[in-house]
């Protein structure tokens, strides 16, 4: 199959009249957050265009096709290397909501991973400014790419919030592979968005939980500094996507959001959140000591009150 192919066994002929406002994309489909995305995105009658990586795995969306009425749902396999098969998913869509997927081939970040997200997110940007009928994109960055910094145990640093940037240099000092990945395709997106006029939206966010994460997770390389500064954060998937949902619909929105809504930054925290990692490596979790009782209570250092006082203001 083609790159630019477009999957047939769910596609329906064209609406007589297009209304390309309810015409959406999301890639990568394949991944948790972008299957969620296109099943709530049918849910609301969009027609959703989930482009699928060649080396994603179609299984929830098949998912949603048997579960949903699937007239709205077109699939699409492209690959963030080829712009063309991008500018087929593209067509006609009013939106982007873009969150990059690692390859299979390739699943732990290392330094090489920041170069391979920074050309798909620079080909993707490029192809929505070809695309006349893009009017906002939604890009999914991390919080890795706003903690790490020089200063970042400093006790007198304000708390960061959507105007802080990763240091590069540091990232790649301690080998910090996601928050530097995260930081240099953000920034190459927002970049290329500035210059092409793209009308774009960033949602950083924090650690998504769910059963696959564990102490190999690129995300928590440095967790124990994490929870020391209190800025180790996760998000939950509902609120995540609700988060999508909203940047995407309010007109309002700009710039970028910071999207968490649990803070680890107590010891009973820290027993929770172990739990839900590799029981053989969850006592190293997030510190060297015996037991969690010896960790401190550390102050939340990081805020999200932008992205809170959107949402609040979005379903009044």
């Amino acid at each position: 199959m083609s790159p630019a192919a477009e999957i047939p066994l769910l596609i329906h002929e064209e609406e007589e009249e297009e209304d390309f406002s309810k015409r959406v994309c999301v890639m990568d489909a394949s991944g948790r957050l972008g299957s969620s995305l296109v099943e709530s995105l049918l849910q609301r009658n969009y027609i959703v265009h989930a482009a699928v990586s060649t080396y994603g795995n179609l299984q929830p969306l098949k998912g949603i096709a048997n579960c949903l009425n699937n007239k709205n749902l077109k699939i699409f396999e492209t690959d963030p290397f080829d712009y063309e098969s991008i500018i087929n998913a593209l067509k006609d869509c009013s939106a982007l909501f873009y969150s990059f997927e690692t390859p299979q081939e390739q699943p732990i970040f290392d330094e090489l991973m920041a170069e391979i997200e920074v050309r798909a997110a620079h080909n993707v940007l490029e192809a929505c400014a070809q695309t006349d009928t893009m009017e906002k994109v939604i890009f999914t960055s991390s919080i890795t790419a706003v903690i790490w910094r020089e200063d970042h145990k400093s006790t007198t640093a304000d708390q960061l919030s959507e105007r802080d940037w990763s240091d590069v240099n540091f990232c790649k000092k301690f080998k910090l592979w996601h928050g530097l990945s995260k930081t240099l395709a953000e920034k190459t997106a927002w970049a290329l968005a500035m210059d092409r006029g793209v009308n774009m939206v960033s949602i950083n966010a924090g650690l998504l939980v769910g059963p696959e994460i564990s102490m190999k997770t690129s995300y928590l390389k440095g967790a124990a500094e994490m929870y020391e500064d209190g800025v180790l954060v996760t998000v939950d998937l509902k609120f995540l996507v609700d988060a999508h949902i909203c940047v995407f619909e309010d007109i309002s929105s700009y710039g970028r959001y910071l999207c968490f809504n649990h803070v680890i930054n107590q010891p009973d925290d820290a027993v929770e959140f172990a739990k839900m990692l590799t029981p053989s490596t969850a006592t190293t979790t997030l510190s060297a000591a015996t037991s969690y009782e010896d960790l401190g209570i550390f102050e939340q250092r990081i805020g999200n009150k932008k992205l809170n006082k959107l949402m609040v203001d979005y379903k009044n």
